[in-house]
């Protein structure tokens, strides 16, 4: 009987299922990208430098409920098939990344509310991947117009809910005119783990004003 240990690698055959949210605005889904994916959740918890980060809500600023951490390019990656990705990513959007960050949603209560990268500033023309390892949890998207919507869905139109070793892609105005979260669930939840590569063609308009992790204060 053969014994060797599986490893974790990129499907060599991945089917990619495009949805068109509008005229302008794109996401891919690639289900089982990577193959064997909880071997990168196990190496990714001692492997990735770890840190709590913090966000300006409203006047001050409160933790963020979930942890963070960054790979760049040159540095060794905690498991070879992030490097596998990086690459496999490049080449099919013709873009560059200079790594990725990484997330980690300990149990159900750790969440990301809806929001768009306006970080990048630039937000026309944008390509984020966004690879889960973990528990499978609801990743819900939202046109920026439904945003005020009360029904229990806060407006979302669209739960990609990815598994472990699941790929989604937005691209085209999808960071300009859609928002997207990972809500809290109740009951015992295993952890979920994201790798987000982002880049932006700087072209367009120029986002202004604060975000959340760089603030615009006023003086009273």
């Amino acid at each position: 009987m053969d014994h060797t240990a599986e490893v974790a690698t990129l499907h060599p055959e991945p089917t990619v299922e495009r949805i068109e949210l509008d005229d302008r605005s794109w996401v891919d889904v690639v289900r089982g990208w990577v193959l064997d994916s909880d071997e990168v959740f196990d190496a990714a918890t001692t492997g990735v430098e770890w840190r709590g980060g913090q966000v300006y809500r409203y006047d001050h600023w409160v933790d963020e409920p979930r942890l963070g951490g960054y790979w760049k390019v040159g540095v060794e990656a905690a498991h070879p098939v992030v490097l596998d990705a990086h690459r496999w990513l490049q080449h099919r959007y013709r873009v560059r990344f200079d790594g990725c960050a990484w997330a980690w949603y300990r149990d159900g209560a750790d969440s990301v509310a809806f929001h768009r990268d306006r970080e990048m500033r630039w937000l026309d023309d944008t390509v984020i991947a966004i690879l889960t390892l973990g528990a499978q949890r609801p990743f819900l998207l939202r046109p920026r117009a439904n945003r005020f919507a009360d029904d229990g869905r806060h407006g979302a139109t669209h739960d990609l809910a990815p598994a472990g070793g699941d790929l989604l892609v937005m691209g085209g105005r999808c960071q300009a005119d859609w928002e997207h979260a990972v809500p809290k669930v109740a009951g015992r939840t295993a952890g979920r783990m994201s790798l987000q590569w982002r880049w932006t063609s700087r072209t367009g308009r120029m986002e202004r004003g604060g975000t959340y992790r760089s603030p615009r204060h006023y003086n009273r």
